[in-house]
């Protein structure tokens, strides 16, 4: 029986460890063992080429993406995406991102990660099988190994071979490459913070600073050991994700299955065995999906946590079961659900073991009683529910990203003193200003009172003809400190604390942001 379906296997393998009377007790159980060099063989098939593409696109955005240039005119950076941490900026294209905007990475966090939800939902783990980084560079790895050693037998007849010129020739290939993907690994990396191709030249001369070399170094040395040398280890043993999707699958999520209900039982000469009248099942034993997992596993013992539904055995059988006549999809994507009722139609509702001919008609095709794949089941609530969350999320973002102002004012008051008075009795306030001109080009800002009537405004090193409001020349994608100082005369003080605002106003754009401040005074004189 498969063991996606299977119920108390786990304690009947515990009790058929356990010792009979009179015997030796039995060796605990091992929880870790050495790795078993796995050698996949090359697949082909539709699976196949889909991860390809994958791949392609996956490694171009990742390595090209630096080197892509965006026109923001003289006072920024002409790369298209770029961490600028010395000056606390992100740049994504036409996108600028500041410090305090940083809700927009948080919101795409979310996004990402709702976005997983909804993937694992539907399709099960259909990230760990083609877009995990993981995945992404041992599949380019494995490109490499074969390109060096050969394919699947050639590889295993080299390892088990002698140490000769000509197998250490190709060991010194293989991870000579694999070192050079792994500096090119590291080296896109840092590009993304700083300009790629001065940075580039940099570094190629020795000038770069010490923080990119250590970065390269360790991504280099973490690149080619989980992508050549642990390779599936890394998805069994560290990655958390296997765990949390493993959680979230449920009885309609689409997994890589085989359909034991019209494979068993398997045999290698299906022909002797139906002339003997014996069930045959569509399987022949052929290992084929075995010899394409790069985890190692058999997909035919059922759901297992090492698999990450690459579907290459999907490829690999279904190739054997074109040469020999046999209908597509012994091992193919299903719910739990519809393998439980095709199941249920070969056992006769459980109550024999599997006979293949209770789901066939008598000239070999399917009954109309087996269920396939209706993709209507991904459109049921919980998926759409993570769709709507994820949507929203999304939408949100967008409106905020559309309608955000490009200026800000800051004000900070004077704690010491918070107040001056001056020799004809008026009460002096002092601030300090910043004016954020967050798009990169000057600017004029007008900075003006609104409130206080009576009250008049000085800045240090500026001169206005009015003075509630002052034109104030702002640099671009900067910050502008300015020392700001509030008289009141003192008829007009009526109160120990009143309110006002500073407006501050780009007329050319339309831009306006305000900051309401308080003017501290003595106690209000009767």
């Amino acid at each position: 029986m498969n063991l996606y379906t299977a119920n108390g296997m786990e304690n009947a393998s515990n009790d058929a460890r356990k010792s009979g009377p009179g015997e030796p007790e039995a060796a605990p159980e091992r929880l870790y063992e050495a790795r078993k060099k796995i050698f996949p063989k090359r697949a082909e098939g539709r699976f196949r080429r889909f991860k390809w593409l994958v791949m392609l696109i996956t490694l171009g955005i990742y390595y090209l993406t630096p080197w892509i240039r965006w026109d923001r005119g003289p006072y920024a950076p002409d790369q298209a995406v770029l961490i600028d941490l010395a000056n606390r900026r992100f740049y994504f294209f036409f996108i600028e991102i500041w410090p305090q905007e940083f809700f927009y990475v948080a919101g795409l966090l979310v996004m990402a990660g709702f976005g997983l939800f909804l993937v694992t939902s539907a399709v099960g783990r259909a990230w760990c099988g083609y877009a995990c980084p993981q995945t992404v560079w041992v599949d380019l790895f494995l490109v490499v190994e074969r390109w060096t050693e050969g394919d699947r037998n050639a590889r295993m007849k080299l390892d088990a071979g002698p140490w000769t010129l000509e197998k250490i020739r190709k060991r010194v290939v293989k991870h000579g490459i694999w070192l050079l993907i792994a500096v090119a690994t590291g080296g896109a990396w840092i590009f993304y913070f700083a300009d790629a191709p001065t940075l580039a030249y940099d570094f190629a001369t020795g000038n770069a600073a010490f923080v990119a070399y250590s970065t390269v170094a360790v991504l280099t040395a973490t690149t080619y050991v989980f992508g050549g040398l642990m390779r599936e280890q890394v998805c069994i043993y560290m990655c958390p994700w296997p765990r949390i999707q493993a959680a979230m699958l449920d009885d309609n999520s689409l997994v890589v299955t085989y359909n034991d209900w019209r494979g068993e039982p398997r045999s290698k000469h299906a022909k002797k065995a139906a002339a003997a009248g014996q069930p045959v099942g569509d399987c022949v034993d052929c290992n084929a999906c075995v010899a394409v997992c790069p985890m190692g596993i058999d997909i035919r013992d059922g759901q297992q946590l090492a698999c990450i539904t690459c579907a290459l055995c999907i490829d690999a059988c279904d190739a054997v079961m074109d040469k020999i006549g046999k209908p597509r999809g012994l091992i193919d994507y299903a719910t739990l659900n519809e393998y439980d009722a095709n199941m249920a139609l070969a056992t006769d509702n459980g109550t024999t073991s599997i006979n293949p001919d209770r789901v066939r008609n008598a000239d070999g095709s399917f009954t109309d009683k087996v269920r396939h794949f209706n993709w209507r089941i991904i459109l049921r609530p919980r998926t759409l529910l993570y769709m709507a969350v994820w949507s929203a999320v999304g939408i949100g973002l967008l409106v905020a990203l559309l309608s955000r102002d490009r200026l800000e004012v800051n004000v900070i008051h004077d704690r010491n003193p918070q107040y001056v008075l001056e020799s004809d009795g008026s009460i002096r306030n002092g601030y300090t200003i910043r004016l954020l001109n967050m798009i990169p080009e000057p600017r004029t800002i007008l900075l003006s009172l609104e409130g206080l009537p009576q009250a008049s405004m000085k800045i240090n090193g500026l001169v206005s003809d009015d003075d509630r409001t002052f034109a104030v020349s702002v640099d671009p994608d900067k910050a502008t400190a300015l020392k700001v100082f509030v008289t009141l005369p003192a008829a007009a003080i009526d109160q120990s604390h009143e309110s006002f605002s500073f407006i501050a106003q780009d007329r050319s754009s339309h831009e306006r942001d305000s900051y309401s401040a308080t003017f501290n005074a003595p106690e209000a004189r009767k």
